[in-house]
């Protein structure tokens, strides 16, 4: 990702902006590798800094999403309480355009004196790291600690002096000499400009250097040492312009979606070497768009990591639904011709004066036939003529039987398939440790798993994710099964206007009416909603069925979220997030 030196540069500004001379008033740590500050400021009231080293995800930044914290603090979290609370913020420096931020607290030690302690947050991929550093620059603990067996070159332990990650020497964006930098990037032997870029400029994103070589090379690449004069002149113009549009805040920060929505890359300059590829999205702040950025892949992330038991457990039942179904269908197939054995029965009985015992076959016309054409049935010679009739009778009624059995069971596994469905994307799209535990509780309630024999309490059932329309109507929507049951036929009025993706798996939509008649264009809002949270999220044209409540209903035996619904309307709606987010309380 583009979180570069210099993109990390414009946080730093962003920060020192409002935080300098702010107090720490809250520490929690919300997974293994994320941190996050809660600071009074002298201005703004109070600020959230969140930290992460998650080799993927590794930033710093402002946040406004709200994240479950475990009930008994990490170690770390409970050493940086005890160090940092009641600190005050007095400075935030950056070395060059390193991914580096140092943290400067004024906080009391243990023995009431005035000491500065830093917190280095160092974004460099899988070496990402949060370091508490104190006096004589020793190190006090860190979030990863890094020993002799995991690094030969630098050690993060506590107590041992702190020391910067190896540094390669390169040019500041800021500080392009023209005929001094650019001889280096035309001796160099890189195959692509771009790269040569990433290597001699300091800060920079290889999404930052394509696009200053698309600029110069008109949407060209070619190796650096075959850039004409005109090429690097024009390359030199685009660094320079943006450089001195960053010194001004005169930049923009844009977030790249790819057509299906999928968030691709970021920078802080506009990009526009992918052409009608990318959609672009601007944000007013640095911080604005990283949190929007990362928050969702990691829920997506954290999620799956802690529900990696349950998405297991669940494709393992849907393939074992789908096999026996299939066996089913298959003995379904061998029951069709069921009719034929009632048919010799019959014949041998209206030919048993032509039968006797010790016949292995018996050829009769079949009068069951329109042109009356001879049939040849197979008879057991041990067997008389009366018993072979009823032979036939006897698997007659055994196939029929089966066949109705079959059928039920056949339509019963088809149910199950889709309750396991609608799990699996109840689960997908599950982002708290709440609603993890919903589900669980919800499958052991269905007999799929064992009920939990630990005498935690359960963490608090979430409300429904609640919305409000542009026409002022309050949208709600089921999280899981349970809650799709309960919001559909216990809470919603008969009069509300239900909505769910058709013949999909998604959440059950409720459209509060008081009822009134819901206007068209809360409607349309309504079955983006429903689009969104369902498994066909990422699709286009999606079918979203509408009715009103007290045409919904639950067959009995049904399981959990599994209705049946009358006097519906279709919407066609495409799912886009930036609608359904505007409109999300």
């Amino acid at each position: 990702m583009a979180l570069d030196g210099v993109y990390l540069h414009l946080v730093k500004k962003e920060l020192e902006s409002s935080l300098i001379g702010a107090r720490v008033d809250k520490i929690h740590q919300p997974s293994k590798d994320n941190l996050i500050i809660s600071l009074r400021t002298l201005n703004d009231g109070n600020k959230k800094l969140f930290f992460s080293a998650s080799a993927g995800t590794a930033r710093v930044h402002f946040t406004k999403n709200e994240l479950e914290n475990p009930k008994v603090p990490p170690m770390f979290c409970m050493l940086m309480r005890k160090h940092l609370s009641s600190g005050k913020l007095i400075a935030i420096r950056q070395d060059g355009f390193e991914r580096i931020l140092y943290f400067d607290f004024e906080a009391t030690d243990e023995f009431g004196d005035r000491v500065v302690l830093t917190v280095a947050a160092e974004i460099m991929g899988r070496c990402s790291n949060i370091i508490l550093i104190g006096k004589d620059s020793r190190v006090i603990d860190s979030i990863k600690r890094v020993s002799e067996d995991m690094s030969s070159v630098r050690l993060v332990l506590p107590g041992i002096a702190y020391s910067l990650p190896p540094r390669t020497n390169r040019i500041s964006l800021f500080e392009l000499d023209k005929d001094e930098h650019f001889a280096s990037l035309h001796d160099s032997k890189s195959p692509e400009t771009s790269k040569a870029l990433v290597k001699i400029i300091e800060g920079i994103s290889p999404v930052f250097a394509r696009e200053a070589v698309f600029y110069a090379l008109r949407g060209q690449e070619k190796p650096a040492c075959e850039l004409t004069s005109d090429e690097l002149d024009r390359l030199y113009f685009w660094l320079t312009k943006t450089a001195g549009e960053v010194s001004r805040n005169e930049n923009k920060y844009v977030l790249l979606k790819d057509k299906n929505g999928l968030m691709k890359d970021f920078c802080f300059t506009d990009i526009h070497q992918y052409g009608a590829m990318m959609v672009t999205r601007e944000f007013s702040s640095p911080s604005e768009l990283l949190d929007y950025f990362y928050s969702e892949r990691d829920v997506i992330a954290q999620t799956r990591q802690r529900a990696s038991d349950l998405f297991k457990l669940l494709v393992s039942l849907s393939e074992r639904i789908s096999r026996r179904v299939s066996a089913q269908k298959i003995e379904l197939d061998e029951c069709k011709n069921r009719d034929t054995l009632r048919i010799k029965g019959d014949l041998i009985m209206s030919n048993l004066y032509r039968l006797e015992k010790g016949m292995t076959t018996a050829t009769v016309e079949n009068y069951f036939d329109p042109e009356c054409k001879p049939m040849e049935i197979e008879l057991d010679s041990r067997l008389t003529p009366t018993q072979n009739a009823q032979r036939y009778y006897s698997e007659y009624r055994k196939q029929d039987t089966a066949e109705k059995k079959l059928r039920e069971l056949i339509e019963a596994g088809e149910q199950e398939a889709k309750y396991i469905d609608s799990v699996f994307d109840s689960l997908s799209r599950a982002s708290t440790e709440s609603e993890l535990a919903q589900i669980r509780e919800e499958l052991a309630a269905e007999g799929y798993i064992k009920h939990s024999k630990s005498k935690t309490k359960l963490p608090k059932a979430l409300s429904p994710i609640e919305y409000m329309s542009s026409d002022g109507y309050r949208i709600l929507v089921g999280r899981n099964n349970r809650q799709n049951d309960m919001l559909t036929l216990k809470t919603a009025s008969k009069q509300d206007l239900w909505l769910h993706v058709q013949n999909i798996t998604g959440s059950h939509v409720i459209v509060e009416s008081f009822g009134g008649e819901v206007p068209q264009e809360t409607i349309e809002e309504a079955a983006l909603i429903a689009a969104y949270n369902s498994s066909a999220r990422g699709s286009s044209l999606v079918p979203v069925d509408y009715t009103l409540v007290k045409y919904v209903k639950k067959p009995a035996g049904a399981k959990p979220g599994m209705v049946i619904f009358t006097n519906n309307k279709t919407l066609y709606v495409t799912p886009d997030d930036d609608t359904v987010n505007s409109l999300k309380k």
